[in-house]
This record gives structure tokens, sequence and C-alpha cells, in this order.
């Protein structure tokens, strides 16, 4: 089956894809991972820029599904969910069954089994906490392998899964969480003034899901169909991490267990000229956060990826800074 990439991300921007596999079952899965052993696997295409041109190898979409749970008087609740299950889907149900635990990372655009590999986070939550187990099926070996979250390598926006790109194939997730209806203490200033609480206070796992769509809503972070400004990977690159002696002057800082600290890629965009709206041809910068490259609505992957490249620049050139993509690019180079 063939299909264009920009038709499968969230950017709508990319090439045709000569050979793509739509599984819905883990069977099919395994058996498309076997027969094309050379594919690159894909979940909701969040987290995804393909190049203008053909796209050389053949493309899995993980589109299995499958939401289950257990309730456990001592251990809380453990949650098993297929790879191809919405993320945000996923994370209502876990809040209507009165979980605790991934409200903060509420709108998170993609699937559940790309949550892992990219570590995902927000608000002062990451996904590693709260990882049991990911299923996974080995390609390097060609086996089916659980994997604890001691064994994950999971770090900031990392994971063994995205070190080592295209040998683990993820089938399942398993989550244990809090049963409850409060949430864990608010750690993100931004998130407690938007609950209108103090850092460190609690609120409903409902309130604190709300407060989180809110806030992704107004800086353009909830896909929006209708809305060109959201189209979008979310953010671009990630935040740097850094030894003291390197963070600008008046650049956020949050310190890091090994010494350095981790600043804001944002400050760093907006304090070295790039501005939010500001156009790179079809391609712009969200008018609501600038760590977002949207599509304006006919953009192609090389104009994403020139104002990416622009951005680079600039803070290399005002901070000597060198910024890292969170997105996967496939057939082109930042």
């Amino acid at each position: 089956m063939s299909t264009r990439a920009s038709a499968l991300t969230t950017l709508r921007v990319g090439g045709e894809i000569p050979s793509f596999v739509d599984t819905k079952s883990e069977a099919q899965f395994i058996d498309a991972l076997q027969k094309y052993p050379e594919a690159l696997v894909m979940g909701g295409g969040s987290n995804l820029l393909f190049s203008d041109a053909e796209c050389e190898r053949p493309v899995i979409k993980a589109s299995m599904r499958g939401i289950a749970h257990e309730v456990d008087a001592c251990s809380g609740a453990t949650w098993t969910v297929s790879a191809g299950e919405n993320w945000d889907h996923f994370v209502l149900a876990t809040v209507e069954a009165g979980c605790a635990g991934l409200e903060t990372l509420s709108g998170i655009p993609g699937t559940v089994g790309g949550a892992p590999i990219q570590n995902i986070g927000a608000y002062g939550s990451e996904l590693n906490s709260l990882v049991a187990r990911v299923r996974v099926f080995d390609r390097k070996l060609g086996e089916i392998r659980t994997l604890a979250a001691a064994s994950c390598g999971f770090g900031y926006r990392t994971s063994l899964f995205k070190k080592e790109v295209d040998r683990y194939a993820v089938l399942e997730v398993i989550l244990q969480l809090r049963v409850g209806e409060m949430s864990n203490e608010i750690a993100y200033a931004e998130l407690a003034t938007e609950l209108g609480i103090k850092v460190g206070e609690r609120a409903s796992v409902n309130a604190v899901r709300k407060a989180v769509l809110a806030i992704r809503g107004r800086k353009g972070m909830v896909l929006d169909e209708t809305d060109t400004d959201t189209w979008s990977v979310g953010s671009f690159f990630i935040n740097p991490t850094l030894p003291a002696s390197k963070i600008p002057t008046g650049a956020p800082v949050w310190e890091q267990e090994d010494g350095r600290v981790k600043t804001s890629a944002a400050w760093l965009i907006e304090n070295s000229g790039t501005t939010k709206g500001e156009r790179f041809g079809n391609a712009a910068v969200s008018s609501k956060h600038v760590l977002a490259l949207t599509n304006t609505g006919s953009a192609t992957s090389e104009e994403i990826l020139e104002a990416a490249r622009t951005i680079c620049a600039r803070v290399e050139k005002r901070f000597s800074i060198t910024l890292q993509p969170e997105v996967r690019i496939v057939g082109a180079q930042l």
C-alpha cells in the first residue's frame, strides 16, 4: 500500500511512502516487522518529520488497540495498554477510573507506544516514574521481551528505545498508578497558578487535567484539525542540560541530579531574536509558543527544516549553545 507521509503526521509534510503497512493487531504488527526488517515503525506521527523526497524505507504503523486495568488494595492500579492507543484517550480513561499520576501529561499528542520512547513529560512529571514494564519486539533478536522500567534507560526525553533506534518495537506499556481522586503535589508554578493553589499543594485529578489542557491549548500544544497554528510536533527542541557556567544570565534553571542544570529552550530562542508568528515561507513559529514550528497550510518539509536551522544558528551565535531537536527527522538532516 502506498501513501504520503503528510497524511500520517501532525506536521502534515513529507513525501510519498511507497510501502506502508497499517497493523491492527499485535500478530499483524510482528508479522510486518519480520517481513520488513528495515522498516520504520510509527504511531500517531506526532514526533516525526519526513523529508519531501520519497521514503526509501517501508513504514509500519502500530494501530493495535486495547486498555485494561486491575486494582489491588496494596499496589494500586496496574494498567496494560496497547501501543496503538491514543495517549490522551488513555489518560482520560485513567482519570475517569479514579486513578492519579497521568493527569499532568494530558493533551500530549501521539500514541501510547511512542510515550516511553521519548519518556514524555510535562508540568513537573515524567512517564518513567509510572512505568512498570514495557513489552517489546526485539528486532535484533527476533523475539518478544518484557523490560522492567529499570532496564529501559529512561532519562530526560530519552530511553533505551530511542538510543537503540529501530531495534525495539513497543507492543504494550504497563503502568502502575495510584488509586485516588487527588493529584500528586503540584511542582510546576504555572500549573499551580492555573489551579489557584500554591506549589506543593494538591488538587483533584479532574481539575489538574482541565488546567493542563487549558494551558496547552493557549500555547497551541493541543492538536486542532481546524487551526494550522497547532499543526506541529509540539516542542521541536529539547531543553538543554549544561554546566551551570554556560547558562546565560537571566535564563531559567532547574538543577539536575548530576550537578548540571537544565535551562529553557524557549527562553534561548526568544532571547536570540526569534519571535512568535515569524514566517519562513509556508512554515512558521507558532503565534502561541516559540518551541513549536508549524505548517501554515502548505509548508514543505524543507521549509520546516530551514526554520529550525535558522533558529539553531541564532541561538548558537548569541549564546554558544547548540539546540537539539526533539523530533525524529526521516530522510533529511537538521
